[in-house]
């Protein structure tokens, strides 16, 4: 059985964005330890549900526990984990992971071979786990998403938000301490 259930999910996007820190995720068998999030929520002017229900961010209005996957300036994938109660529109983006299963997949993926590289910010991330807009709306407590808790307490940071014009001075970015994996390092 998978380590976090929905009702991990059934909480205030910032506690499960640092809850997340050090728990290992894996995608089809690919992944590693969760290093940086972001938590947004429905109202902060930063978050894509903001506005309301749209096509796009629809799965940040359905039931928490849920991924939600959108196409970041039509480029890159993004991964959210979708929290709070539905139908809030919460969510945590996954920004970087330490990879540590299935490295030659990811290196392949990514055409490189420097780990710190594989998965360092979410666009990165998501095209090492092979993450697209099929997974858009799919249970997290089953496959392809598999997870392992973390082995101990981890040090936590936070810090802004990155990429955002609204909302910036909401700390709701954490990290964990130390990593050589962050997408950016904490001031």
């Amino acid at each position: 059985m998978p380590f976090l259930p929905p009702a991990f999910f059934q909480r205030p996007a910032a506690e499960v964005a640092r809850d997340l820190i050090g728990v290992t995720l894996l995608i089809d068998g690919v992944g590693g330890l969760v290093v940086e999030t972001e938590a947004y929520d429905h109202e902060d002017p930063a978050s894509h549900s903001f506005g309301g229900p749209t096509r796009r961010n629809a799965s940040m209005f359905g039931p928490p526990g849920r991924a939600y996957v959108y196409r970041s300036y039509g480029l890159h994938w993004c991964l959210n984990f979708v929290c709070g109660e539905a139908p809030l529109g919460s969510a945590v983006l996954v920004r970087a992971l330490e990879p540590r299963v299935g490295l030659e997949v990811m290196r392949q993926r990514r055409g490189m071979t420097d780990p710190s590289l594989l998965c360092r910010g979410p666009g990165r991330l998501c095209q090492a786990l092979g993450v697209t807009g099929a997974l858009d709306g799919q249970p997290l407590d089953r496959p392809p998403f598999s997870w392992s808790p973390r082995p101990a307490a981890v040090p936590v940071v936070t810090g802004s938000r990155i990429g955002i014009t609204r909302g910036v001075e909401t700390p709701w970015r954490f990290g964990m301490a130390g990593s050589a994996f962050l997408s950016r390092r904490f001031k």
